[in-house]
């Protein structure tokens, strides 16, 4: 192997291959339980094994290329018609695909790591020997052309039999366009024959007496009566010939064999591309580069805020080109705010990309369990930080492990509580202002809040006379060692896991909150913020030190006024607008030295969802945009802050983590270890 550059070139490709692979196969999956399947999504499938294959070889990785011809061999004995679409087929392509995951990841830290792949050559081998096709069904009938026949590769002869076996009517679409469009108006054509059946095969057309066109003969295979199909394309100019009547019966010649253990399904036509040309124009970019472009972005407005004070001083002293200045920073804040959004749409990803990896999570882990299940998701193209997807794998990986193994029952429990067979999982995102709510909800046995209790007094947690509410309960889950599971599996009862779920998502500034009946589901909210990289801040004054409180959590302010602090339970509270808001004093908080009176204090009034808290500060300096850097890990422990960030003027501020604050708040713990 060559530089880490060119390892890491390699892997970043191959990465992404597989990545659309995995995302490909759930699409394949889906239609094969439709019914429905796509010729393109298959060929799309084959094209990127072939190039995973190509890449690998280039960089001398043979036991990926190896496998990946393997892979390659089984996707064109499927797009040949040779293997029928099954269950038993996904799991195998599914299974060769975390093959090679596994080897791609291997090599990442050491160019010589491999495994074994016979077992998985000897499976894909097995499975391509039960093979069919449609072979008995003769084109020689058919009104066409014999050197027309003659061109056509070995899969556009296939498609052309499969839909002559199916009963579809076959067309040959003659059609010419000017020099200067050609390639346009093809592009057009074949897009509205997509919506009439599937495209064959693109081939020249026969000679004309204009020099000023190009011709070209498609073959069709339609999927509406030819007498509707002139009016739906639009191109007045298009000839059709008819090579095959429509049938209403498929030929029994072009039946595909299921397979071992397989079931028979047909693969109704769809389209072909006319071109190899990615749709997609995008480019991979390390994202501590990102990070990198960003932190210069907030270092700009910072140079910006230092401008505009100068401006405002030079304003005040009277100078005649004070204006011009204070129009020049205007000027430069609207470039700011265009340049900070074109870098935030970079670093955005869709929530799909996450929904994806739980989908093979469920389809392996049902399996292994034995158990029925479905998976649901909506809002895959809901977007937030890349950064934060990253982070929030593994909670979510969690999450959906215990739906999976405390939640959902086995098929016999589910028929006997009367419920579908089948369990249900659905994952759910949506935007909510600046924060992306994720919904992990499942429709299983649901948790009970008497056992709960019952587990919280066995390990001492919970006074048995202690009054609690169904939420206290639930926040028991979270307790380090805390697991309502008796004996241990592979994937539960442990009792490690939903602390650092909650301690993970606290990090990222988010909020966890659940809510279950018993015998009916569990559903598990996560609200995160679409970006942590730049943000709105409100800055606030304390004891003489300024703190950064971001403003996607800040719903009002309001002057704090003589009488209005009532203390219940220990607790300072006031009255805003008849509810009652828990009140926490950050110089208490975070032990500062009092020098000032409460008069004139203000109360910033922060929540998530229905939750709320306020801060008590003693001034709202204004609202910054400001880039939170990390304390490290030597201050990890550190309670209620996120990090830190730079005002400028050599202002360094701390960022409150306000999830965390009312998180411990609410729940009656007032000390912070900071």
């Amino acid at each position: 192997m060559g530089s880490r550059q060119a390892l890491d070139d390699f892997l970043a490709e191959a990465e992404e291959l597989l990545e659309k692979l995995r995302q490909d196969l759930a699409q394949f999956g889906d239609e094969i339980e439709s019914g429905e399947i796509n010729p393109d999504l298959i060929n799309g499938i084959f094209r990127d094994a072939h190039s995973i294959k190509g890449v690998a070889g280039m960089f001398g990785f043979d036991d990926i290329a190896e496998l990946a011809h393997r892979l390659e061999s089984l996707l064109d004995h499927l797009r040949l018609g040779k293997i029928s679409p099954n269950g038993i087929l996904l799991d195998l392509l599914f299974e060769t695909i975390e093959g090679l995951g596994r080897l791609t990841r291997g090599k990442a830290t050491d160019s010589d790591f491999t495994i074994d792949i016979s077992a998985y050559v000897q499976r894909i081998e097995a499975l391509i020997s039960g093979s069919g096709s449609c072979e008995g069904v003769s084109l020689m009938a058919l009104d066409l052309d014999p050197s027309l026949l003659n061109v056509l590769t070995e899969y556009e002869e296939h498609r052309l039999k499969f839909n002559l076996g199916q009963g579809a009517l076959l067309l040959l679409a003659s059609v010419a366009f000017p020099l200067d469009s050609f390639d346009t108006d093809l592009s057009e054509l074949t897009s509205e024959f997509k919506h009439i059946g599937e495209v064959i095969s693109t081939l020249p057309g026969a000679a004309n007496d204009d020099p000023s066109l190009l011709a070209f003969r498609i073959l069709l295979a339609s999927k509406v009566p030819l007498e509707t199909l002139a009016e739906r394309v639009e191109f007045s100019d298009c000839q059709f010939t008819v090579i095959a009547e429509a049938t209403t019966e498929a030929s029994p010649e072009c039946e595909i064999s299921p397979g071992p253990g397989g079931e028979e399904i047909a693969a109704p036509g769809a389209t072909e591309d006319t071109s190899l040309r990615s749709v997609s124009h995008s480019v991979r970019v390390d994202i501590g580069k990102l990070d990198i472009l960003m932190n210069i972005v907030g270092e700009l407005g910072l140079v910006k805020g230092s401008i505009a004070q100068v401006a405002t001083d030079l304003t005040q002293a009277g100078q005649p080109l004070s204006r011009d200045l204070e129009k020049a920073v205007h000027a430069l804040d609207r470039r700011l705010v265009e340049l900070q959004k074109a870098v935030m749409d970079v670093r955005m990803v869709p929530v799909r990309q996450l929904f994806d990896k739980m989908n093979r999570v469920v389809r392996r882990m049902a399996r292994e369990l034995g158990k029925n299940v479905e998976l649901s998701t909506f809002g895959a193209d809901t977007e937030f930080d890349k950064l934060i997807a990253e982070e929030l794998a593994d909670p979510l990986l969690h999450i959906m492990r215990n739906s999976l193994d405390h939640g959902i029952e086995p098929s016999s429990e589910r028929l006997a509580a009367g419920k579908p067979e089948t369990g249900r999982i659905e994952l759910r995102a949506t935007q909510r202002g600046n924060h992306v709510v994720l919904d992990i909800s499942d429709d299983g046995k649901g948790i009970d809040p008497d056992v709960l209790r019952q587990k919280g007094i066995e390990r001492g947690l919970v006074d048995p006379a202690a009054q609690l509410t169904r939420q206290d309960l639930f926040n028991l889950l979270f307790t380090p060692g805390f697991s309502t599971r008796d004996e241990v599996s592979e994937y539960s009862g442990r009792g490690v896991g939903m602390d650092v779920v909650k301690n993970n998502i606290s990090a990222m500034s988010g909020m966890i909150d659940i809510e279950s009946q018993p015998g009916q589901g569990t559903r598990i909210s996560l609200t995160l913020p679409i970006t942590l990289a730049i943000i709105k801040a409100l800055v606030v004054h304390i004891q003489q030190r300024d703190y950064a409180i971001p403003l996607t959590s800040v719903l009002e302010t309001l002057l704090l006024e003589p009488g209005m602090i009532q203390t219940i339970e220990g607790q300072e509270v006031i009255e805003l607008r008849n509810q009652t808001l828990p009140l926490l004093r950050l110089n208490q908080l975070f032990a500062l030295d009092e020098t000032t009176s409460t008069a004139g204090e203000f109360v910033v009034v922060v929540g998530f969802s229905d939750r709320r808290l306020g801060i008590v500060v003693d001034e709202l300096r204004g609202q910054q945009d400001v880039v939170i850097k990390s304390l490290g890990q030597a201050l990890s422990f550190v309670k209620g802050v996120a990090g830190a960030a730079d005002l400028g003027n050599q202002r360094t501020v701390l960022v409150l983590d306000v999830s965390s604050l009312i998180n411990d708040t609410l729940r009656g713990d007032g000390s912070l270890n900071v």
